[in-house]
């Protein structure tokens, strides 16, 4: 259907997952298995499920699995919420991961608003 990687927000997805890879670099390894754990799995999920999606033949399929991946970016933002209320994750750092993070939820749901406007 799409070429994934042609995607704008594929590619800004990708680019906050490096950064939040590289973010969780300095939290405490007690949260290894816990926010850390989390954090990048969520990540790396909302450009996963963008692309899956361009796998799918219809645009209702592929508007699925934009929703999984705006879910995956809820989450993201909650265990940045948190991270940073614990006092692991910067202030500063946090304003510019919740940019980069709002700019993809915006961009998610304007790809599936356009998808669900064609059929």
């Amino acid at each position: 259907m799409h070429n994934f990687k042609e995607l704008k927000v594929w590619q800004k997805s990708v680019d906050l997952a490096v950064k939040i890879y590289t973010s969780t670099k300095s939290f405490p390894s007690e949260e290894k298995f816990g926010l850390i754990s989390q954090m990048r799995r969520a990540a790396v999920s909302i450009p996963s499920n963008i692309a899956e999606g361009c796998a799918k033949t219809s645009s209702k399929s592929f508007s699925n699995s934009l929703e999984v991946s705006l879910g995956e970016s809820f989450e993201l933002e909650t265990q940045m919420i948190i991270s940073e209320k614990v006092g692991i994750l910067n202030s500063e750092n946090a304003k510019d991961l919740e940019s980069d993070l709002s700019e993809v939820q915006r961009m998610i749901m304007g790809l599936k608003s356009s998808l669900e406007s064609k059929s």
